[in-house]
């Protein structure tokens, strides 16, 4: 099992058991018994929009270096999901957003994310950040839609197509059939 784990996992500090009352196998700490959970990440991001126009940022970095992407990225802790949106648009676009409500909740237990993806409008100027190579607002039909990074990119980009002239509807979650993307 210890072959199948990060190295960071492994220490000599820590022993890899199932804790009593538990049914998975978790780090265990040879002292004092503390275990260390791993839980998944979340991420926050939003399908911001200038009039018809979606903000489309360049990927800088890895993965998927190069690729088209919504603003998006991990929570920091003491901040709110519409504040990690927020900052993220800061970051990867220079953009100002305002947040319009919740879009879609998207299980990705593959990588262990939990991504919550808003709808949002763009109240400034925009510019590539450090994490973007370009930033641009296209049309629906100039979305580059065999150059986005994630599937969970189309995924909100379909969402938000099907919800843009609507004030209330349900947030989405994983489309069905999509379990082999994301397990």
């Amino acid at each position: 099992m210890t072959d199948q784990l990060p190295t960071s996992f492994q220490n000599e500090d820590f022993r890899l058991a199932v804790p009593e009352g538990e049914d998975r196998v978790r780090r265990i700490c040879n002292r004092c018994n503390f275990i260390d959970y791993v839980n998944p990440k979340i991420v926050a991001g939003s399908v911001v929009t200038k009039g018809d126009l979606i903000l489309l940022c360049k990927r800088a970095i890895e993965p998927r270096k190069g690729y088209w992407t919504l603003p998006a990225g991990f929570m920091e802790e003491g901040e709110s999901v519409e504040d990690g949106a927020r900052r993220e648009a800061l970051e990867e676009a220079c953009a100002q957003i305002e947040i319009d409500r919740l879009l879609a909740v998207y299980s990705v237990p593959r990588i262990a994310q939990v991504q919550i993806m808003f709808r949002a409008r763009l109240v400034s100027d925009i510019a590539p950040g450090p994490e973007s190579e370009e930033v641009k607002l296209v049309h629906w039909k100039d979305i580059p839609w065999s150059q986005l990074a994630f599937p969970t990119v189309v995924w909100a980009l379909t969402h938000f197509a099907e919800t843009r002239h609507q004030d209330a509807f349900a947030p989405f979650a994983n489309p069905p059939g999509t379990d082999k993307l994301t397990r």
